[in-house]
Parts: C-alpha cells; sequence; structure tokens
C-alpha cells in the first residue's frame, strides 16, 4: 500500500474523491498527509474529518521535508494553485500527479488556472473541454499525460455549469490514474505514458 501526500489550495473536493478511493479500495493506497498553501482551505478540516494530518506549510523546503518523514510514494497536485520548483520535481521524478481543467495542450500554462480555464474555452468557442492527468515536469501542465476525458461546451454554458461538468470527470480520471500508479500499471516512456492493464 502507498503512502499518497496531496498538496491542495481550496475546498478539495479532488481531494474527497482520493480519500473516498482509498477507504473503498479502489485506490491502493492510503492519504498519509495533506499540505495546503492556504491556511483557511477548506481542503485541511476534509483530511482532519477522516484523521490524516492536515498542515498549512507555504515553503517548499519544507514541504520536502513534511514528504519525506511521512514516507510519502506519491504526491497528488489537487487544486494546488502553486508553481513547484525544479528541486520538487526531481526529487519525485514521475511520482507527481497533476489534475488540470482543460484538455492540455489546450487552455493550459500560465494563467491557465480555476474558473479562467472555464472562461477561456467558452470565449474561444471550443465545442469540447474535459480535464487531464499528467505527470508533473519543470514546466507547468507540460508533463507526460496519463488519461484525458472530455466533455461537451453546451450552448447556454457559463464558467460555473461547465466547471461543475469538468469537476465530475476529474474526480473520475484522478481516482483511477492513482489507483493505476498504485498497482504500478504505469509506464513512462519519454512523453508517452503506457498502462499496463
Amino acid at each position: 500500500m502507498l503512502n499518497i501526500g496531496v498538496l491542495i489550495s481550496g475546498g478539495g473536493t479532488n481531494l474527497q474523491a482520493i480519500i473516498d478511493g482509498c477507504e473503498n479500495k479502489t485506490i491502493n493506497g492510503r492519504v498519509k498527509v495533506v499540505i495546503s498553501s492556504k491556511a483557511e482551505a477548506y481542503g485541511l478540516e476534509r483530511a482532519k474529518k477522516h484523521n490524516i494530518k492536515a498542515i498549512y506549510e507555504k515553503e517548499e523546503d519544507k514541504i520536502i521535508e513534511i514528504l519525506k518523514e511521512n514516507e510519502v510514494d506519491l504526491v497528488v497536485l489537487a487544486g494546488y494553485l502553486k508553481i513547484i520548483s525544479p528541486k520538487l520535481v526531481n526529487g519525485y521524478k514521475n511520482k507527481i500527479i497533476n489534475i488540470h481543467p482543460s484538455l492540455i495542450p489546450a487552455f493550459c500554462g500560465k494563467g491557465y488556472y480555476g474558473q479562467k480555464v472555464h472562461q477561456g474555452v467558452i470565449d474561444y468557442g471550443a465545442k469540447v473541454s474535459g480535464a487531464t492527468v499528467h505527470f508533473v515536469d519543470e514546466e507547468a501542465d507540460t508533463g507526460p499525460i496519463i488519461m484525458q476525458k472530455t466533455v461537451e461546451v453546451k450552448q447556454d454554458d457559463d464558467v460555473k455549469k461547465l466547471a461543475a461538468r469538468v469537476l465530475k470527470v476529474e474526480h473520475e480520471i484522478l481516482t483511477k490514474s492513482i489507483g493505476l500508479f498504485c498497482e504500478d500499471k504505469l509506464t513512462v516512456n519519454s512523453r508517452r505514458v503506457y498502462i499496463n492493464e
């Protein structure tokens, strides 16, 4: 069973999906620690409710220490609104997973986070959006893609409606990807991620 460390900045609905996946055994792992970049993030309360260590910490060197102390095997960025440094990336090479609320390489990278992603999709007139789970590398949203799923952009969509449908897909593919990682079923070869069923 692998130890999972989750980095958050907000409400933690993706965190909740991960906790649920661990508790119902669809993920062969356990969330050992949750670290938030914001003291008031509701995700910290979610962690406490499940007796998971919940820590507010902004300093990356301290975050790395906490991950090591808790023997974390996999780091998940679940709505973590800070760019992480090469030091953290290289310390956990191909062991950091991020969820992004668009179909990478569209509507991603610098400036594209939270509601701004969905507003960008609507403003552009895109017909589909979705979510992407990927390994993290030194740049923003450029690591090898593990899984993607599409969501139709409807004519009457506003940011709130589109975000809600994308979020459901996020929960689904994030927990699936973490489950595959914990079963050692993911192989990274350059930019491609192979799923070994």
